[in-house]
């Protein structure tokens, strides 16, 4: 139950905790304007680093239609990505992550059709956020809707970590059936990231999540990967980085975007340099900028699945806005109800998906 609820506040607390520095590229720019974080903020304006001022994306047709009142804001110089997110509150990305809790919750099985629809009356529907910045995944995914393409089509190839965020419930909720978990995890990831950097970053994820959740030391679960270099993902020098400064290592070494390619290596030094210090390691890569949120949110997911809920502060717990729903643990019985919702249990394979150029905006 700690763990399992530790993987999932996580999430919460490790985007809650960078949203008001989220895609500060210049780190001297964050500490001027905030100090050294360690506690959740409130966005300000100006945002010195954002482009909204050369993002664009106009829907096509109402089924596409997903910025609503936030539209005026887009083309704008010094707009913060979250202007309007309160202290403790989460990103776009973290609040569709619960509306897979509620499914999964209210479904007792991962029910793609019933996400689906969930996602897009949430996404469509003015009011649902106050979030200015939508990322290009969601952007693409309603540009393919909007044309008319079947809702489990219109992802387009994606390389974001923000889309490994919406696999933990899925992971945390299957973690006595590993083989469901990443059946069902790359099932829901290919919705709205799919392509071979994504399933590449989701595997290494998975299973150091799994790992954990079922009792492996976190540090342990990450030089066992390291040693056994099979995942292109884990064979950078880590041990080598352990004595380098975080700065270096992040900023120079590895970039501080969104690119899983760099941003699940950043993840994993941070989670095998602090493993023991759930605390620290988030507001250490809080204040390293870049998309500290992506990365946040699946780092915090890895310390909270490590260590339970009890290894983050109070302050951090208490002060979420909207904690995530709680689930319980699939068993093996209740794939017979999976099988009668999902057709036994079996990801169904995709055909067909949509490529194309992705729309114009942060790479994030």
């Amino acid at each position: 139950m700690a763990k399992r609820a530790g993987a999932l506040y996580g999430i919460f607390i490790g985007d809650a905790l960078a949203m008001p520095v989220h895609w500060y590229y210049d780190r001297r720019a964050l500490l001027r304007d905030y100090g050294y974080v360690s506690d959740f903020l409130s966005p300000q304006n100006p945002h010195p680093d954002s482009i909204l001022w050369r993002s664009t994306y106009t829907a096509i047709n109402p089924r596409g239609d997903i910025l609503h009142d936030q539209s005026r804001y887009w083309g704008q110089k010094n707009v913060h990505y979250h202007q309007f997110l309160e202290a403790g509150a989460n990103t776009l990305n973290v609040k569709i992550s619960q509306l897979l809790l509620e499914s999964l919750r209210e479904n007792g099985a991962y029910v793609a059709e019933d996400f689906l629809e969930r996602y897009i009356t949430f996404m469509t529907t003015p009011g649902n956020h106050r979030d200015t910045y939508i990322e290009e995944c969601h952007r693409n995914f309603f540009t393919n809707y909007a044309k008319g393409l079947p809702p489990d089509e219109c992802g387009v190839d994606e390389k974001h970590i923000g889309g490994l965020v919406g696999i933990v419930p899925i992971v945390v909720f299957y973690q006595d059936l590993p083989d469901r978990a990443r059946a069902a995890a790359l099932e829901h990831l290919a919705l709205t990231h799919p392509g071979p950097k994504m399933t590449t970053a989701a595997l290494l994820f998975i299973d150091l999540l799994l790992n954990v959740l079922a009792g492996t030391p976190l540090r342990k679960a990450i030089t066992d990967h390291i040693g056994a270099r099979k995942h292109p993902l884990a064979l950078y020098p880590f041990m080598t980085w352990m004595a380098e400064s975080d700065e270096i290592v992040i900023g120079r070494r590895l970039s501080t975007a969104c690119y899983v390619e760099h941003a699940v290596p950043a993840v994993v030094y941070l989670a095998l340099k602090y493993h023991d210090d759930p605390e620290k390691a988030l507001i250490v890569n809080t204040n390293l900028g870049g998309d500290n949120a992506g990365r946040g949110a699946v780092l915090g997911a890895l310390l909270g699945a490590a260590h339970g809920i009890e290894c983050f502060p109070r302050r951090w717990v208490d002060g979420l806005l909207d904690p995530p729903v709680e689930i319980q643990r699939a068993e093996s019985s209740r794939l017979k109800v999976e099988s009668r919702l999902t057709g036994n249990g079996r990801t169904k394979s995709r055909t067909h998906r949509p490529t194309g150029k992705p729309a114009h905006g942060q790479t994030g």
